[in-house]
């Protein structure tokens, strides 16, 4: 006569288990998909976004020796046109020799100074914009323009103006 156990909780725990895995790993594949699909339809809409600021300053240097390159100089004629062509060849290429493995071994510091770069210029701003609030607002102190004391009642052709 055989008997049958009763299945023991382990097996149970296991299968919660697995089931938990497999949701974890269904979540973790539809956040993935999704992000993607978002990413293709901005793409699709906004174009390429620009790439770090490392890569940024490597197309930036490539559009400038190229375009360097390409200029003819007026000023030299045609007798040193070309000798005056080679020689802004080779600095470029100095040039692009010497700035390449700062980019490739400092990525991030680029990414750093553009940063700083926006926040430098998001203060110049933010100055910019309080004093204009300053400049074009028409009362000081609580007072109108035309009830000063300082307005300028003494004889002459202009009013006093304070600049703080």
């Amino acid at each position: 006569m055989s008997e049958e156990l009763p299945p023991s909780d382990a097996d149970e725990h296991e299968a919660i288990d697995e089931v938990r895995a497999t949701d974890a790993d269904a979540w973790a594949t539809a956040c993935a998909e999704d992000l993607a699909e978002e990413k293709a339809r901005r793409r699709a809409q906004y174009g390429t976004p620009p790439g770090s600021a490392a890569e940024e300053l490597r197309k930036l240097v490539d559009a400038v020796a190229d375009k360097l390159s390409t200029l003819q100089s007026p000023l030299l004629g045609a007798v040193a046109g070309p000798a005056a062509q080679q020689v802004v060849k080779q600095v470029v290429e100095q040039a692009k020799a010497a700035v390449e493995p700062v980019i490739e071994r400092n990525p991030d510091v680029f990414d750093h100074l553009a940063a700083a770069g926006g926040e430098l210029l998001a203060a110049y701003r933010s100055a910019v914009q309080a004093q204009e609030q300053r400049w074009t607002t028409r009362e000081t102190g609580g007072h109108d323009l035309d009830e000063r004391p300082d307005r300028g009642d003494e004889p002459g052709p202009g009013e006093r103006i304070d600049l703080d």
